[in-house]
This record gives C-alpha cells, structure tokens and sequence, in this order.
C-alpha cells in the first residue's frame, strides 16, 4: 500500500505541474487520497492523522498575513499607499528620464503587488510605458522592464502561497526575507535599467510639455499628505516585523495610527481593513493545501526516498541544492504557485537534515522559482504578455529577450546572498 500511495502522490504532483488540472483542488484530493492509501486514519489516536495534517497546514504565517492585509486596507482607503506609488514614479521621472519612468512604473507595480497580492504590471505601464516610449525607450525593453514587477511581487510581498508555505516550512517570518526579496527585484530593475541607458535614442521623441502631460496623474495634488507622512506607518510596520513581535498586532496597531493620521472615520476604516482581509482567501487556500500536501508527502515515505536520492547533494551543499531546484521548477512550470509541489518536499528533507541557516534557506528555495518562473515566455498571467499591449510597438518576444540577462543576474545574486548567509 505505501508503494500506491507514493505513486498516486507522484501523479498528483506531475499533474500539478503540467498544469492540466486545478492547481489547489488536486493538491488537496491528490493527497488525502494516497494518505488513506497508506493507511493514514482520518482521525483518531494514532499520531498521524489526516485531522492532524491539515492542522499542520493551518500555520501561524496565516495570522501575519491577515495583519498586513489589515494594515493595506487602511493605507488604501487614506489613500497613502497611492501617494507612495506616484511618489516612487516621480523620482523615476527625475533621475533617470525615459529607462528611469520605466523603472518607476515596473517598481510601482510590484509594491502594489506585494501588498495585495495582485501583481499587475499593466496598471502602470498603460501611463509610464507611453511616456518611457516617447523618451526613446524602446518599446520591448520598457514593457520587459515593466513586467519585471512580478519579481517584487511574488518574492518580496506577503500574500504569494509559495512564498508562505516556505516560511512555514522553515520556520521564519516575515522580514528579512522580504527585504532578501525587495533587493533581488531592484537588482533586476537596476540591470535593466543600465542596459535601457545604454541603448536608449539620445533625440527625445516627446517634449516637455507632453512628459508633463503623461506624468500629470503621478504628481502630488493639493491637500494630499507628504511622502513622509505616508512613509512613517510603514516604517513602523517593519520595525514591528524586525523586533519580532505578532504582525497581526502589530499590523492592526499601525493601521489605528493611518487612520488619526489620515484622519478617517472609524467605521469606514474598519470596513476598509476588513474588506482588505477578504484577499486572504486565495491564499489561505493556497498555503493550507500546499501545508498539508508536504505533511503527506512525509508521512507515505516519499520524503525519506528523496532524501535518500539527494542525500550526496544535500551533505554537501544542501542550499546550492535547493537554489538549483527552485530554479529549474520554475523554469520548467512557469508557475511559481505549481513549483511548490517540487521545492516544498525538498525544502522538508533539507529541514530534517538540521543545521541549516533557515533565512538563508528560505530565500533560496522562495527566489529562484520568482525569477525563473518569467525566463521562458516573460510568465503566462499577469506578466509581460498582459503589458504589451499597453506598451506601443513592443513585441513579446524582444521583450523576453530583454529580460534573460538581467534575470539571470537576479538569480545570481539571491543565490550569492544565500550562499553568504547559510554557506553552501
């Protein structure tokens, strides 16, 4: 029975990665049927359970989750979090004209994305990808760079499920590895900008006043708050995060001081932080699927027939290992929401081999897979093929092309950086 039970979970996780079935359903059927399998009772004494691995899934990660949806719903609904977005915009504007618009707009996109867990880089490539164009950017290295937003998203936000079930799984929580995240994403943008700045037209194809125009919308109106005001409660949410205390507390703390600072009702305040909450769902589903997906994965044997395969690699060099297999899921499912069903397993032995610097583990199991997940095709949803279209003249292809070195250097250094906390 254990051999039917590690062929159907082996089954569950091809099906998962091809992408031929629903992603969380079949995590979730796949493995409650090979646990029963195995033997594994629903519930009742015995140590292991299936009661007991879907309370493993229901992690801690969850409750910092919500505290900072909590906390972007307040931001929204006083409006700071799209004053710090315009402001990120501006200073592009001003530091690094048509490549440094690009950049901004990329940048702006990504921090919406990590905090609402909707990574969309076409919202502000429809206003910032023109204006970068019309700065003699070409239109395939804007859009690339534009889309580069879903790094940001995914690796340094707090709502992706892979991302959770990984800090789960390690044992950590937020902060470091946010920044770790935040730090490869501006790599990336700053490779593509160097590169925009050496290949971009010196005649200006658009004038003053039209960039003027263009970037109307990112400028500060009258009576809004100053980018200061705006950066204090965040700066205290990740003063919380970095001093270790309870980011549900701590999110719902500074979401009281948006609100008297902002000077909103009270009711229409909480209302906003409650619908901000409702984004967890997803990836509620996500995390406590995958969560207990890994638990299955552990308690059918396959965990230990992994261990066994990889052991050589993992003796020797257990976060190159994991780096090298983050990487090649996500190149391989263009998902990083499908790579969980190949790094979580490994990311699991590499735990239970102990002695292992988990920030640096996490950082090379969650980065790899945020990086490459784009190389192939620039992401097949909510990436570079929804950006072109608002981008004039960009073509995918060129614009993919655009993006491979400058990921392969995001890749490089969250390695280096893991390799630099937790050895090899």
């Amino acid at each position: 029975m254990q051999i039917a039970a590690e062929i159907i979970m082996g089954i569950t996780l091809i099906l998962m990665v091809i992408g031929r079935t629903p992603l969380y359903s079949t995590a979730i059927i796949g493995a409650t049927i090979a646990a029963l399998v195995s033997g594994i009772p629903i519930t009742g004494e015995a140590d292991v359970t299936i009661k007991s691995l879907v309370l493993h899934g229901l992690n801690p990660v969850i409750a910092d989750m919500a505290g900072v949806l909590i906390f972007i719903g307040a931001m929204e609904h006083a409006g700071f979090l799209k004053v710090m977005v315009n402001a990120i915009i501006r200073q592009g504007n001003k530091l690094g004209r048509g490549p440094g618009v690009a950049v901004a707009g990329g940048i702006g996109a990504g921090m919406i994305g990590a905090f609402t867990g909707f990574t969309q880089p076409a919202i502000t490539a429809v206003v910032t990808g023109p204006a970068s164009v019309g700065l003699g950017v070409n239109p395939s290295q804007s859009a690339g760079t534009h889309a580069h937003a879903g790094h940001l998203g995914n690796f340094a936000g707090f709502t992706h499920p892979t991302l959770l079930a990984i800090i789960a799984t390690v044992g950590i929580r937020f902060g470091w590895i946010n920044a770790i995240g935040l730090a490869t994403a501006l790599v990336i943008f700053a490779v593509s900008f160097m590169r925009m700045r050496a290949s971009t037209r010196k005649q200006q194809m658009m004038s003053e006043s039209e960039v003027a125009e263009a970037m109307a919308q990112f400028e500060r109106k009258e009576g809004e708050p100053s980018i200061w005001l705006v950066l204090l409660p965040f700066a205290l949410l990740v003063v919380g995060f970095a001093l270790g205390y309870p980011v549900f507390i701590v999110g719902f703390l500074v979401s009281l001081i948006v609100m008297l600072l902002g000077r909103k009702n009270p009711f229409a305040t909480e209302e906003a932080m409650l619908d901000s909450v409702k984004r967890v769902a997803v990836p509620l589903i996500a995390t406590v699927g995958f969560l207990y997906m890994s638990g299955v994965i552990g308690a059918i044997g396959i965990t230990e027939l992994m261990a066994g395969w990889f052991e050589p690699m993992i003796n020797s060099a257990p976060i190159l290992t994991i780096a090298l297999v983050s990487a090649i899921a996500g190149l391989l499912t263009q998902s990083n929401s499908a790579s969980a069903a190949i790094i979580l397993p490994m990311v699991g032995i590499v735990v239970a081999h102990g002695d292992v610097n988990s920030l640096a583990l996490a950082a090379a199991a969650a980065g790899p897979t945020a990086i490459m997940q784009y190389f192939l095709t620039g992401g097949p949803v909510a990436a570079l093929a929804t950006t072109i279209p608002v981008v004039p003249g960009s073509e995918l292809k060129e614009a993919n092309r655009f993006q491979r070195p400058s990921q392969l250097a995001g890749l490089a250094f969250v390695v280096l950086v893991a390799v630099l906390i937790g050895g090899f």
